[in-house]
């Protein structure tokens, strides 16, 4: 058993994290916190606008304030930002206060999730495979870094994922103290 205060799904976009994190939530009694969400909520600016008027660093500056305001708090499932692991800041806080699980999943996969979606600042490109491969090149170490267990969600509904997900935490995690 690894006792942690709250649960944490990191990954890529399209890996499912805010889908599957609300049925999980749901499912084991926990506050569901998607970051980018929240972080519109704070700012009262879409992610987007924020991208275009202060660019990613700007933007990942406000998302690790974030993180470490969210990770004071304890029952939360928190679906990060496929970008929160950047910093290393942000993998201690996510380590030492959450069970960190990596919703795994292939740019196939993420292409097929995410060809409605518009809204992603990152995804504003003509190749949106060759972007997607780019950004897996250099975020999925620092998923595997961070995780207490990877989490192949490709092929899966967001219920059957939710189910296993769920009875994998019964023997991999319990709510705990902050480390």
């Amino acid at each position: 058993m690894n006792p942690a205060p709250n649960l944490v799904l990191v990954g890529p976009m399209g890996a499912g994290k805010t889908s599957i994190g609300k049925r999980l939530a749901q499912r084991l009694g926990l506050i569901f916190v998607d970051a980018d969400h929240r972080l519109e909520e704070v700012t009262g600016a879409p992610v987007p606008l924020i991208f275009e008027c202060e660019g990613e660093a700007g933007f990942r500056v406000r998302e690790s304030q974030l993180i470490a305001d969210l990770m004071l708090r304890r029952g939360q499932l928190v679906a990060t930002g496929g970008g929160a692991v950047l910093a290393a800041e942000n993998r201690r806080l996510l380590r030492a206060n959450g069970f960190v699980v990596y919703l795994k999943v292939s740019v196939g996969q993420q292409l097929e999730r995410l060809a409605r979606d518009h809204s992603r600042p990152l995804l504003a490109t003509d190749n949106k495979h060759a972007r997607l491969e780019s950004l897996a090149a250099v975020r999925n170490a620092l998923y595997e870094e961070v995780a207490d267990h990877v989490f192949e969600s490709d092929g899966l509904s967001v219920a059957t994922a939710a189910d296993q997900l769920a009875e994998m935490l019964e023997s991999r995690w319990q709510r705990g103290a902050a480390a």
